[in-house]
């Protein structure tokens, strides 16, 4: 378990930086900063940490979609709990978390989309009581 959950500031750049280079998006502290504080400046967006033992063990992105064709849900965009600490309920702490805010919001959903690959984050998806939606393919178009 955590010692407290919280929404992120600036002084956890350099922290949440190193978590997401574990996860495997490389950023420095200052680009973890300015992504940060631009989209702290958003109430439709969320970054919430976890701190155990007075430092930052993982930290979970959730906003929410305008989306015209869908009832108002929530989304995470991003988790991640340092490798060190996984397995004592971080994890778990921070989708309940992210789940409370996006209640707050007046959602009746929360949404997460995993690469295929990551079969260790869909089972913990699963187990915290997601389930399948739909498949997709992902398509991205460079702007010049």
């Amino acid at each position: 378990m955590t010692d407290a959950t919280r929404r992120a500031e600036a002084r956890d750049s350099p922290r949440l930086a190193e978590l997401s280079t574990e996860l495997g998006y490389p950023m420095t502290a200052g680009e973890a900063a300015e992504r940060l504080r631009e989209l702290s400046s958003h109430p439709d967006h969320a970054i919430l940490v976890a701190e155990e033992k007075g430092r930052v063990a993982g930290w979970i992105q959730v906003s929410l979609p305008r989306i015209f064709e869908t009832p108002r849900r929530a989304e995470i965009a991003g988790l991640v709990v340092d490798e060190a600490v996984r397995g004592r309920g971080i994890g778990s702490g921070l989708v309940a978390a992210a789940a409370a805010w996006a209640r707050e919001k007046g959602c009746l959903a929360l949404r997460v989309r995993t690469n295929v690959v990551r079969e260790r984050a869909q089972a913990f998806y699963r187990r915290a009581g997601f389930g399948p939606v739909k498949t997709q393919a992902v398509l991205e178009k460079p702007i010049d």
